[in-house]
This record gives structure tokens, sequence and C-alpha cells, in this order.
């Protein structure tokens, strides 16, 4: 959610801004904000002047009807009437008016940080680091023929009882897929400081409202009742600060969970239908911090080193991204993507988004903090996989295949495989 006040202090900004971000005529928008936003202000005018003149009126009733001078009583009386028929008037201006004016805000999305790079979309993100180096005549078997070849990935036998995008997992794979994400947890919490939370898989409208997952993006989301399953846990874990004025000292505050993710991946069609890497259902391993403003940056870069953490003790060849303003989130004003070497496909794909809010997020939740001195403040809101267990799963498959088309357990995790060293 914008600040309307900042808006209206400076509109240039906002319409370069959703112009960078792939926002047609964002002149337009701005100036239907603008002039919604003065409709409200006079609506809310009309209506305090007129309860001012209401309440004036009233306490002058009663010094007629002491005078017992009733024909100014009764003139007043008929004012008293008339201004609450503009009051009420006024109040239902502003009603509908206000909300046409927080719907209209809520659509938008946020604004890029000033370091994020110009571009339309996946062309224009930057290459900023790589970790690693792909070996050389390794077997590239796809990590579905590697899965289903061994008998431990079954896409059919899940497509009869689930649909398309869902998958089943047996034996060693089922057992290596929780490994993966047993070991995340563990780095995050042991040796980068995240508390560990177990939050609700099913949350509210206002909940997916204060992340940003709606209005704009329901048509991605499954609903269960009054209820919507999360697409990630950045949604139960972002909202713990919903409506709350936090100490600064107790920020930044680090939070993590592993959790399943449900999405409908309704603007993914034809995209990676086959295989692990776009599911309906899938687990995640999120992180997410609240900090203060001037922390935001720092926290942002140091989140992004925890991710990329897991990928360097699996041994995962993999590259940092800096997304352009046409690439990124809805929420997001500044995004790194971590994406992991996939031998089959001879290139990198995503495996992990961290990015900064800024109080995008915090604004739509009245999420708050308090200095020692002065008044509240939004807090700075980020969020990142640390990482996405399927895809990383389907990386380890593809990395560590052999030419026998078994799959060796990375190092890092044999302490969580009971034994098993190789899958298949």
């Amino acid at each position: 959610m914008h600040d309307i006040r900042a808006l209206r202090d400076n509109p240039a900004h906002f319409v370069a801004g959703w112009s960078s971000r792939g926002v047609d005529e964002a002149d337009g928008l701005v100036a239907e904000i603008l002039r919604l936003d003065g409709e409200l202000r006079r609506a809310q005018t009309t209506g305090q002047d007129a309860l001012a003149k209401r309440n004036a009126a009233s306490k002058l009733i009663g010094a007629a009807m002491g005078r017992k001078d009733m024909a100014e009583a009764d003139r007043l009386k008929a004012e008293v009437e008339a201004l609450k028929g503009d009051i009420a008037a006024a109040a239902e201006v502003e009603a509908k008016v206000g909300k046409e004016l927080r719907d209209l805000l809520a659509a938008q999305k946020n604004l890029a940080a000033d370091d994020v790079p110009d571009g339309e979309d996946e062309a224009g993100n930057v290459e900023t680091s790589r970790w690693g180096t792909p070996k050389a005549g390794a077997p590239a078997k796809d990590h579905a023929d590697l899965g289903e070849a061994m008998g431990l990935l079954d896409f059919e036998a899940a497509a009869k009882m689930s649909g398309a995008r869902f998958a089943v997992l047996k034996g060693g794979l089922a057992r290596l897929e929780r490994a993966v994400g047993q070991f995340m947890l563990d780095v995050q919490t042991t040796e980068h400081g995240y508390l560990e939370v177990n939050p609700p898989y099913l949350v509210r409208d206002d909940a997916m409202f204060g992340t940003g997952q709606l209005p704009k993006f329901e048509e991605d989301l499954f609903r269960v009742g009054e209820h919507l399953l999360i697409p990630t846990a950045e949604v139960s874990l972002t909202n713990l600060v919903r409506e709350m004025i936090t100490p600064e000292e107790e920020l930044p505050l680090r939070l993590t969970a592993l959790t399943p993710c449900f999405r409908a991946e309704a603007g993914s069609a034809g995209r990676d239908t086959r295989g692990l890497i776009r599911q309906h259902q899938f687990h995640k391993v999120e992180l997410v911090s609240i900090t203060t403003p001037d922390k935001s940056d720092e926290e942002h870069e140091r989140m992004t080193t925890c991710a990329e953490a897991v990928l360097q003790k699996l041994e995962l060849p993999y590259r940092r991204m800096l997304l352009c303003k046409g690439d990124m989130g809805f929420s997001a004003r500044k995004t790194f993507d971590l994406e992991v070497w996939l031998p089959s496909q001879d290139t990198y794909r995503e495996i992990s988004s961290i990015s900064n809010c800024g109080d995008f997020q915090a604004r739509r939740m009245d999420a708050r903090f308090k200095r020692k001195e002065g008044k509240p403040e939004f807090v700075h809101t980020l969020n990142g996989s640390g990482l996405a267990v399927g895809r990383t799963l389907v990386a380890i498959m593809e990395n560590y295949q052999d030419e026998g088309g078994r799959i060796a357990v990375p190092a890092a995790l044999l302490p969580y495989m009971g034994g098993i060293t190789h899958v298949g």
C-alpha cells in the first residue's frame, strides 16, 4: 500500500516509478488517484463543517428554550435536522469514494528501489555473481526421467487422484526430499539465528491482503471454505506482526518455517508442465525478516547470503541475479533471485527469490515499531526462500546423478539419510 501523502507531495515520482514497472498510462492512474483523494477530502471537510454547525445549533436550542423563545428554538431544530441530512450525505460520499480510493491504491505494485535496473522482463535482469562450476561432461538426464526410471517418482498415480501438476515420491526419493527440508531448516535456525515457527496453512483474506496476494492474484490461490491455502509461509510469518507496534530493541525479527505451499499457477499455462519445477503443492523453507527502515538493505544482503549458504553446503552451482523493475513481484522494491544449475536444461533456473518489500506490506498490515523516542513508524518486511525444497531436490537429482542412473546423496545430507548413500 502506498502513502497517499507522499503521492500528493510528489506525483511525478509515482508516475515515473509505476511507468518503469510496466504500468500503462501511469500519469492517468495518478491523476485518478488524486481526483478521488480530492473528492474524499472535500466530503470529509463538508461533513466536519456540518457536524460543527449542528453541535453549535444544538447548544443554542437549549438557550432559546431557556428564554422561552420557542420560535428561535423551532428554527434551530429545523436547522439541526437539515444539517443531519448534510452529514449523512457527506458520510455516504466519504464511504463510497474512500473505498474506491483504497481499492485503487491497493491494486498498485510497489515502487522499485533506486538501484534496481530498468527492464520489462527477465531479459533485463543482471547477473551479479556466480558460485561453483558445472561439471563438464556430467550426465544430463532430466530429473523426471530419472525418478520414473527408478520407480520412485510417479506422476501418473498423482494425476489419477489429483490431476496435473502433482507428484508422488516414494522410498529413497521421498526420504531425500524430507532430508533436504530438515537440513535447510537446521541451517537457518542453528547457524543463522532464525526462529523456527510452525504456522497455520489456512489464512483469512485480510492476511493475504497484508502481504499483497490479494486482491490482484486471487486466481493463483486455492480457497477452502472461508479460508485460503498459503502459497508460501511468507503470508503466515509476516502477518505475525500485523496490527502490532514492536519495540525497536526486538528488531530484527527473523523467522523461518518449513511448510507445504499451494499455488494454482493460473498464469503459467504451458510452462514446466512435466516434472517437479512447477507444482500445485510443494514444500519450502521460508525466511522472513522484520526490521527498521535504516537496516533493511543490510538485512536483504544478509538474508540472501543465508539462502546461498544452503546451495554452497550442497555444492550446487548457482548464480545471483538482480531482478529488473519489470520482473519483480508485486510487493517487492528490490529482489535477488538465486538460480541453480540444471544439467538437463544446460542453464540456470530459479530456486529462490529474496525480496525487500520496504514498508509496502507493513502499511497494508498496519505493522509498526517504536523507537525509545518518537512516534511509531512502519517496519520494513523482507522474505525469501531458503530454499524451495522440490526445486532443490531437482537440482540434486540432476547434478548428483551417475552413469548408472542413481543419485549420490550430498555429503551435507548424509546425517539425515539413515546410512543411505545413494538413491535408486
